[in-house]
């Protein structure tokens, strides 16, 4: 692995020691000007060469990073193997469509099962669907159905999978670009849901005989919890990007609030980005902190509950979409090569960096 140690006030890159992969000099990306400036950590570049990585899930020591344009990556002991998925529908071409949220399932070493959330077209239009992969060989094949026609569109996707405490599967969805459908509580648009992992509607959720957990969110892109509170992240409209206490049945006001804008019945976020933008995807957690890969924010952006603060934490690297904690180090994968960012020759990377090493 690459050991990259960097000092972003200088702009300066220092390589630290080489193993698996060849030595390679770290350039940070262009940054936002609003980005603030940090004392970058420690860190080691674990695998290169990802497409469009969107989900980082690990089992043991061996690493399952779902890619947009459709693909699963297995990185172990310092070696990567693209395997295929073979689903029943082709993946749709739209901006920010394809193969999204990745999660295995809690025996998965016994039943090598995991859940995806993609995005397909038919001849009636684009839509997004909850499906079980099953995992035979090197190749991940589609063998159910979970939930399926989550209208679509070109933006606004949601599509984060996450198996909470209590073992419910939980999914974001989307506005897909029309508003109105986050305070409609008929539409699967603009959600928080959750399920059984059988695909069925938990006896307990916030609405009768209905998927929805939570409702009136624009794009939510994020999900963690720390004890059995559920956090989300949430990208906002021109900045006012969110940070959310997720409570079952509650209406996170999209379009009617945003921001620390208040109305009667409907809630406001525990932080929100103001005038800058974060675009805050996967979300993790060590601590009492969260920790949120942010792609305009360009940064691993840390969110100190107890103290109320927040502050980016690692940056130059451009666009970061997913972040996993285990043990002493977290991981996370740039995202440059989604069409929106600055690529160099050997992205998209996953890095790991200990947590230690974040206090600054």
């Amino acid at each position: 692995m690459v050991k990259v140690c960097s000092i972003f006030l200088s702009m300066i890159l220092l390589i630290s020691g080489c193993s698996l992969f060849e030595k390679e000099k770290l350039q940070p990306k262009d940054h936002e000007e609003d980005e603030a400036i940090v004392l970058q950590p420690e860190m080691e570049v674990v695998a290169d060469t990802l497409s469009v990585p969107w989900s980082i899930h690990k089992v043991n020591e061996t690493f399952y990073v779902s890619e947009r344009t459709g693909s699963i990556v297995k990185v172990d002991n310092g070696k990567m193997e693209r395997q295929q998925v073979e689903l029943r529908k082709p993946l749709a071409k739209a901006a920010e469509a394809g193969l999204l949220g990745f999660v295995l399932d809690p025996e998965f070493p016994e039943n090598q099962k995991a859940y995806a959330y993609y995005t397909y077209e038919n001849g009636q239009g684009q839509f997004n669907r909850v499906v079980v992969l099953q995992l035979a060989g090197n190749k991940w094949t589609e063998e159910r159905i979970l939930l399926d026609e989550i209208p679509s569109a070109a933006y606004h996707h949601g599509g984060r999978l996450k198996i909470g405490p209590e073992g419910k599967l939980y999914i974001t969805t989307g506005d897909a670009t029309t508003p109105e459908l986050s305070q409609n509580l008929k539409s699967l648009n603009g959600k928080i849901l959750r399920m059984n992992l059988d695909g069925s509607i938990p006896a307990d959720n916030s609405f009768e005989n209905s998927y929805v957990y939570s409702y009136g969110h624009r794009n939510p892109q994020g999900l963690v919890w720390v004890g059995e509170m559920l956090y989300a992240s949430e990208h906002g409209q021109s900045a006012h990007d969110e940070i959310n206490l997720i409570k079952p049945g509650k209406n996170y006001g999209w379009p009617v609030i945003q921001g620390n804008e208040k109305k009667a019945g409907m809630e406001t976020p525990l932080f929100q980005s103001g005038d800058e933008t974060w675009a805050p995807s996967g979300m993790a957690t060590h601590n009492g902190k969260l920790y949120a890969a942010t792609l305009r924010g360009n940064a691993i952006r840390e969110f100190d509950l107890e103290k109320n603060t927040t502050r980016p934490v690692i940056t130059g690297l451009g666009r970061l979409r997913d972040v996993y904690v285990d043990g002493e180090y977290l991981y996370f994968v740039s995202n440059n090569t989604d069409g929106r960012g600055n690529p160099d020759e050997k992205d998209d990377k996953l890095y790991r960096v200990l947590l230690t090493n974040l206090n600054g």
